[in-house]
């Protein structure tokens, strides 16, 4: 997939996601939206995987997000979440936008949590943004067994993952999801909730 394609394809579905936050909504409750997203995320992922409370609990810091799309083999989603440091208790709220390109044909409603490892990648995250390239891709484990996640890095670069360390965890709202299409991902602080 091109970059011209993947860029139509983040507008795009940063359009059709906008209604998840209602425009006349105010500020405060946007953010307490986001929040409850990022709680019942959290809760799946527990449900799901229980010893990641642990990690997220003595990570550097957390980050929930939540997003909307459409897809016919190509395609693309738009959302919103949060960015917590650990240690200084705070929030910052972020946008992402998905591009999506293999055999993916549906609409989707999709949430990720994602632990960071050090202060470091944390502090990049939220500070420049981040873009992940197709092979930046979690998986999961169907059933009791759980999930299972990689560690990360920035555009996908393997050679990056020592330094950019973060640990994916897909998921639909029921449970972890199980495979998913090749996606570029791009976060970006909230000019709109910060």
């Amino acid at each position: 997939m091109n970059k011209l394609s993947i860029c139509a394809a983040i507008v795009m579905s940063t359009l059709i996601a906008q209604p998840v936050l209602a425009a006349d909504a105010s500020k405060a409750e946007k953010q307490a939206q986001v929040r409850k997203m990022c709680d019942e995320a959290l809760a799946t992922l527990y449900k799901a995987k229980p010893e990641a409370r642990k990690q997220v609990e003595s990570s550097a810091g957390y980050g929930c997000f939540s997003s909307f799309g459409i897809s016919f083999l190509i395609g693309g989603a738009g959302g919103s979440g949060l960015v917590h440091d650990n240690k200084a208790k705070h929030d910052t709220f972020m946008n992402m936008g998905q591009a999506s390109a293999g055999v993916d044909i549906g609409i989707k409603d999709y949430r990720e949590v994602l632990v960071f490892l050090d202060k470091a990648t944390l502090d990049k995250f939220i500070n420049s943004g981040w873009e992940f390239s197709g092979g930046a891709q979690a998986t999961a484990k169907a059933g009791s067994t759980g999930a299972t996640a990689e560690t990360a890095a920035a555009g996908g670069k393997r050679e990056e993952a020592k330094q950019d360390r973060i640990t994916i965890y897909p998921m639909t709202k029921t449970g972890l999801a199980v495979g998913a299409a090749a996606a570029g991902r791009k976060y970006w602080k909230s000019d709109d909730l910060n």
